[in-house]
């Protein structure tokens, strides 16, 4: 009897799980965009009947935007469209308008002109900088980063946004869950300890049950005072310090932004610490007026898993397929779609010189390894690929014809594309743009350019390696 009822038992389990199997991959054929996304997620739950739909669950699921709508995630404050042309920015780029049409029907927010943006090429400058800029504070620090780290570098931080909150000006810090669980002990207990206000993004847990991997807060934002802010790809820690680096020495940009843009910095923070923890901040800083001299148009793109989803690389293909003499690009990962790589392939066919740059080696080997599979259909075609030597380079850059540029923290790959809440500032000056190239030909210079016969020169165990890498590339 006893036996009977453990069979009964046992069967009904695997009838259970069976059809959970058979309910999470009709889950992806219904909900995910991508026919190879969702053809792979339902294989996978339904050939592993009891790890796929459980890895499905935790990876695959995109819950971000029911919880968006649920918390009603949309901007706190927006500049009010012109009311001849809803929605279209009211400025002229000049030769470089064929750039920003496709951005005023994308984004919500319009392209502002009389801005100020300096880059920082390591992080000794940019630190510097900011720290200095949390000092002079007199009224609020927003600060968003992915990884805070705990040592010498995040502890200065921490001292000094504690030093802020003491004298009462207003400060709030955003890590991401994922990013929290960098460094021991963690940023947010040692910020907690201390009262400084902070927050983490979607954080993992076991009670309640959050175990997100993916849809993290790739983002990196400071604003001070409303009137100066900060983004590009370097977290907080010692790795960007060149004096502090040890073993983890990572190479990156970061930019100073002042201006009316400031404000499209601001709102992106406003709305992610809304969503964070359910509270909006009812006192954002006045808007900041044109930089008198000042020449740059820009304009903040946010992408993510939610309403955000796809609008940079659909940005970002139009400005390939706009592009007339050059494209720069530099990227730590670099996992293209279909469409761009025919992008990119069409632009290098009529003439337009592409160059792309990526670490000789980056910190995710199988990255690497599932780029080189694809870098064929590239090199065939005329596109120029180099590996930059180390150490490690995480910058992420993107400039078109010398004076149309993108900077800001997302990587060209799904992850940034798809998965992670992301920023970028879309920036239009002929001057920055003329620094940025310098910086870009002075890095081609001192890398190693590949070529076809390289790619395809592999052994067969390496191709192998690659192109199984490659498989897996929409969940890299």
């Amino acid at each position: 009897m006893m036996a009977d009822w453990i069979n009964w038992i046992i069967g009904g389990a695997a009838l259970a799980w069976g059809l959970f199997g058979i309910w999470a991959a009709a889950h992806a054929l219904m909900h995910k965009r991508d026919p190879r996304s969702a053809l792979g997620w339902s294989a996978v739950c339904l050939l592993l009947p009891y790890a796929g739909p459980l890895v499905y669950l935790l990876f695959g699921i995109n819950r971000i935007g029911k919880r968006a709508k649920r918390l009603g995630h949309l901007p706190a404050f927006q500049h009010p469209p012109a009311p001849d042309q809803p929605g279209k920015s009211q400025v002229s780029a000049g030769p470089a308008s064929r750039f920003i049409n496709i951005s005023d029907q994308v984004t919500t927010r319009p392209l502002l002109s009389g801005n100020l943006i300096q880059p920082f090429f390591n992080g000794d400058d940019a630190y510097a900088e900011m720290l200095a800029d949390i000092a002079r504070a007199n009224r609020s620090i927003m600060l968003a980063t992915y990884v805070f780290r705990t040592d010498s570098t995040g502890i200065q931080f921490i001292s000094d946004l504690t030093d802020a909150a003491s004298r009462r000006v207003e400060v709030w810090v955003l890590i991401d869950g994922v990013g929290d669980l960098y460094s021991l002990p963690r940023a947010s207990k040692k910020l907690s300890k201390v009262r400084v206000p902070n927050a983490r993004f979607i954080p993992i847990s076991l009670l309640p049950p959050s175990l997100h991997i993916n849809l993290r807060n790739h983002r990196k934002i400071l604003v001070v005072d409303g009137a100066v802010g900060y983004t590009g790809g370097m977290n907080i820690g010692n790795q960007h310090v060149k004096d502090k680096q040890g073993d983890i020495a990572v190479a990156d940009m970061h930019f100073r932004l002042t201006g009316p843009i400031v404000k499209q910095l601001e709102q992106v923070f406003v709305e992610d610490w809304h969503f964070a923890t359910g509270d909006r901040i009812t006192k954002p800083s006045p808007p900041s007026t044109e930089l008198d001299g000042a020449s740059t148009l820009a304009r903040v793109i946010s992408d993510g898993p939610d309403d955000d989803l796809d609008k940079l690389a659909l940005i970002l293909k139009a400005a390939i397929s706009a592009a007339q003499r050059s494209i720069s690009i530099m990227t730590p990962y670099f996992l293209p779609t279909r469409e761009m790589i025919a992008a990119l392939t069409s632009a290098a066919l009529r003439g337009v010189k592409v160059d792309i740059v990526l670490p000789e080696q980056s910190n995710l080997r199988y990255v690497d390894w599932a780029t080189r599979n694809l870098l064929w259909q590239l090199l065939k075609w005329g596109v120029n690929v180099y590996y930059q030597p180390p150490p490690f380079a995480h910058t992420k850059l993107f400039v078109v014809d010398g004076e149309y540029m993108h900077i800001g923290t997302a990587n060209i790959d799904p992850r940034s594309l798809r998965l992670n809440f992301e920023i970028a500032v879309e920036v239009i000056d002929a001057a920055l743009g003329e620094t940025l190239t310098r910086h870009f030909d002075a890095i081609v210079s001192s890398s190693r350019q590949t070529t076809l016969s390289e790619v395809d020169g592999r052994s067969y165990p390496i191709r192998l390696r690659d192109s199984i890498a490659w498989l897996f590339s929409p969940y890299l």
